[in-house]
């Protein structure tokens, strides 16, 4: 054990402490506490420091998080300190007793092992709740942010610490996963990687809501190449992402159409929801949509009494066929969405090209509509359209004589 000297002045330990602020990026000298004399202690007289002292340190990890400061610089800033310290520790302790400083140098390790242990943990601790507590505001900012009908002022100075610019024009994609919802904070985690990396733009927003994933992003974000339009990239990109999940498969995105403001907000998520709803019940096989794809639906749907008197009128004696309207149903959609190509039509429902003639003849038949003429086509087609957006023959036509 080192001898014990007159223990070393505050100014010493002043110039350590702000050497080893300036190797660790100015980190504040304050975060250090009453580390460097429990160093100069262990040193000289070889004390191990106190429960209450490593709480102490503890206390200064968690504020060292709640500062912002990253574990790499706060944990630099004590090894930088400890290394400065025992440079000049020779000369402090005036020693030069090999036993002497070997016992020094093992008391002032321990010390640096215990405290930057406990500073680690009490930094770990502090961030576990910045980030349950940042989960908890930003999902109540999304909500507030959806619903459309929140005070706007204070939703500017609840939006600001998350970068979210509300005078900007901004897009909302929401996220259905095929099976259970697989881990949020991994989903919501992969999808803000990928979308700060690709997007480069932090004014973007990831949460959960009603079971969905959802994605608030600036309308100029994303960038179609060769001046497509851009609503569909970040769908993709979500969805690109989301199908390397171990779980959730399939998935499916809905991209509402960008608007301005905060009400805008709403809007656009309103038609993401929309979207998704129309492409469950028209069993679209492209897992990214888009409200502006589907519009013609919301156009449709305006007028619901015309809509559904027009599928009734139309399609309604479909019911008399054997197995019930369903597959002379889908039978139309295939053959109008595949161009009136038999074959193809054949291909995308799984039947033989035979079958799907008979039904083709069978739905004149019944209609008195030929879908092979162009003259009946657009009624047929307009009344398959309809059915789908009213989910029928699966729900009943309301209001229908």
């Amino acid at each position: 054990m080192i001898p014990a000297p007159a223990r070393p002045d505050d100014r010493w330990l002043a110039e350590v402490a702000a050497g080893a602020s300036r190797d660790a990026g100015d980190v504040p000298v304050e975060l250090l506490g009453d580390y460097l004399p429990l160093l100069a202690d262990a040193a000289i007289t070889g004390r191990r420091p106190k429960r209450a002292e490593l709480d102490a340190v503890e206390t200064l990890g968690r504020r060292a998080a709640e500062q912002g400061f990253s574990a790499g610089r706060v944990v630099q800033l004590y090894l930088s300190a400890a290394r400065r310290l025992w440079q000049d520790l020779p000369t402090v302790v005036r020693s030069r007793d090999r036993e002497a400083v070997r016992a020094a140098a093992a008391a002032v390790l321990s010390v640096i092992d215990d405290a930057v242990a406990t500073l680690a943990e009490g930094y770990a601790v502090a961030r576990r709740d910045l980030v349950r507590r940042e989960e908890t505001l930003r999902r109540e900012l999304v909500d507030d942010l959806l619903r459309g009908d929140s005070d706007l002022g204070a939703l500017v100075d609840r939006a600001e610490p998350f970068g979210l610019d509300l005078a900007r024009a901004h897009q909302v994609a929401l996220a259905a996963a095929g099976r259970r919802l697989p881990d949020t904070d991994a989903a919501i985690s992969a999808l803000e990687t990928v979308i700060f990396d690709r997007l480069g733009d932090r004014d973007v927003l990831v949460a959960t809501k009603d079971g969905l994933l959802v994605v608030l992003a600036p309308a100029d974000a994303a960038r179609a190449p060769h001046g497509r339009d851009a609503t569909p990239e970040l769908g993709r990109l979500m969805h690109d992402q989301l199908r390397r999940l171990p779980r959730g498969r399939p998935w499916r995105v809905a991209v509402g159409r960008p608007h301005p403001g905060l009400y805008g907000i709403a809007r656009s998520y309103e038609e993401a929801r929309e979207a998704l709803t129309m492409a469950t019940r028209l069993r679209l096989d492209t897992p990214v949509v888009t409200a502006r794809e589907l519009l013609i639906y919301r156009v449709l749907l305006r007028d619901q009494p015309a809509i559904v008197e027009l599928v009734h009128a139309v399609l309604s004696p479909l019911g008399q066929a054997r197995g019930g309207a369903e597959p002379l149903l889908a039978t139309l959609q295939a053959y109008f969405d595949t161009g009136a190509v038999a074959t193809e039509t054949a291909k995308r429902i799984h039947v033989s090209v035979r079958a799907v003639t008979y039904r083709l003849q069978r739905i004149k038949a019944l209609t008195g509509y030929d879908p092979a003429d162009p003259a009946h086509r657009f009624t047929l087609q307009a009344a398959v359209l309809g059915a789908r957006a009213l989910d029928w023959p699966h729900k009943p036509l309301s209001g229908s004589a």
